[in-house]
């Protein structure tokens, strides 16, 4: 989305940048992703087997293009497969299963937190930090800005980020036959 716009006019600057990314995160896939996570998390960590199922499958239909849900799904198994290279650890392999296929990258960050008992707020905010300071990667080189814009957006954009994770953290998903509510 950030290259499209850049290509509109949109963001041409660093305070259009900063006001795209304000309205990313309360409103567009930084929100959503945080709440799919600390679902994930929070039914990982509970053993509720159908919960993180339902998160799962909810926030792979949640992804809005193909060209995304190639890239999310693609992260997600990545991170996975990383983890258990790297950070091994007992019930990964069964929150996975429990989630029954694709499993997108915010899906897959909380399920590998919550296996290694990481509390799910600090995971919530560090995947925000990070998802901020990936779109102020990108946009720093398409608009094009230099460190000290960037480093500027993200020191302001971090009441933004603390601010989302809190809404995300306190957000809950309901999943019935008429309606979804995240």
């Amino acid at each position: 989305g950030i290259e499209w716009a850049v290509e509109a006019g949109d963001i041409a600057d660093a305070a259009s940048l900063r006001d795209w990314l304000a309205a990313m995160l309360a409103d567009g896939s930084g929100f959503c992703d945080a709440v799919f996570l600390a679902q994930a998390h929070r039914a990982a960590s509970a053993g509720d087997d159908v919960g993180l199922r339902e998160i799962a499958e909810l926030a792979a239909a949640f992804v809005p293009s193909r060209e995304r849900q190639l890239d999310t799904t693609t992260q997600g198994r990545g991170f996975i497969d990383i983890a258990r290279s790297a950070w091994a650890c007992e019930g990964l392999d069964n929150m996975v299963a429990a989630c029954g296929g694709v499993i997108v990258y915010p899906v897959a960050v909380g399920l590998v937190s919550a296996a290694h008992a990481i509390p799910v707020a600090p995971t919530v905010h560090a995947f925000l930090h990070a998802v901020v300071s990936n779109w102020i990667s990108a946009g720093a080189r398409l608009v094009p800005l230099g460190q000290t814009d960037s480093q500027r957006i993200l020191a302001a954009i971090e009441v933004d980020v603390v601010s989302i994770a809190k809404r995300a953290l306190e957000s809950s998903v309901v999943v019935d036959d008429q309606q979804i509510v995240v």
